[in-house]
């Protein structure tokens, strides 16, 4: 046993990573690791300084989703409600991701099985190593998706693709991932922190409030229509010409150089 915290949260400039920190079992989730990343989350969404956050996993797993001896010893002990709170403490990470204002970039340096998949597919982006593999396991072990999988993946996939992900509980490798839609990019593997730092420093270095808008416009085109997502483009660009990220881009533009953007959106009144 050790002392190290299973999550781990830190802060290089403009970027937070959040790594899962238990390797000896392939990052997977026991106790109450998931409120702990939930809470992990919550402190990289609330740091002022942090633009951009990644997520991934320490040693040579992204995250195999639950601990299956200790999910066996609840299913084997009856104890449902305890285990409705386990889904429901996934339900919190799934959905600070998507409501944090920031870009989120998982950073899928092995297998993600389950939850650990869906983790991932909650995130805005997925690079995966050429050694990752991303998989729907929960019907291997008489269980039905969660963590947000049955909603991110037909999404991402397809109804077809979907059902055969959840039926088959298959593992996906990364290439295959990349044809289907599942991930962005696949690089090699002793690749995957730098390039991943680097877009995630790119995106920190880009105008906030645009890009929390547009991380908000595609999850509000999953279920609005064209007229609804006209509306919000308009209150969405209104919102970001009153800012000083559009005087330093549009003029940034006209005198052929890198924009400058600020570390907040404040209003310009010049």
């Amino acid at each position: 046993m050790t002392d190290e915290p299973r999550i781990l949260v830190s802060v290089e400039g403009a970027v937070g990573t959040l790594t899962l920190n238990r390797p000896e079992k392939l990052n997977s989730l026991v106790g109450t690791m998931r409120d702990e990343l939930a809470e992990g989350l919550e402190t990289l969404g609330a740091d002022e300084r942090v633009r951009a956050v990644i997520v991934t996993g320490r040693g040579r797993a992204f995250c195999t989703g639950a601990d299956v001896r200790y999910l066996s010893e609840m299913v084997e002990g009856g104890r449902l409600e305890e285990f409705r709170d386990l889904v429901e403490a996934g339900r919190r990470v799934v959905s600070t991701i998507v409501e944090m204002p920031k870009p989120v970039i998982a950073a899928i340096n092995g297998p993600a099985a389950g939850g650990g998949a869906n983790l991932a597919l909650a995130c805005d982006l997925r690079w995966a190593s050429d050694r990752a593999s991303i998989g729907q396991t929960f019907s291997n072990i008489g269980l039905h998706p969660d963590w947000g999988g049955a909603y991110f993946v037909p999404r991402l996939v397809g109804e077809a693709r979907a059902a055969e992900l959840f039926f088959f509980g298959e593992m996906v490798g990364a290439e295959r991932a990349l044809e289907i839609g599942l991930v962005n990019r696949v690089v090699p593997h002793d690749d995957l922190m730098g390039e991943v730092k680097e877009a995630a420093e790119g995106l920190a270095a880009r105008p906030a409030l645009a890009l929390r808008l547009a991380k908000a416009a595609v999850r509000k085109s999953l279920a609005a229509g064209l007229d609804e997502m006209l509306d919000y483009e308009l209150e969405a660009q209104a919102a970001c010409f009153l800012t000083a990220d559009a005087h330093e881009g549009t003029r940034a533009f006209l005198e052929k150089r890198v924009p400058s953007f600020g570390r907040a959106p404040t209003e310009h009144t010049g």
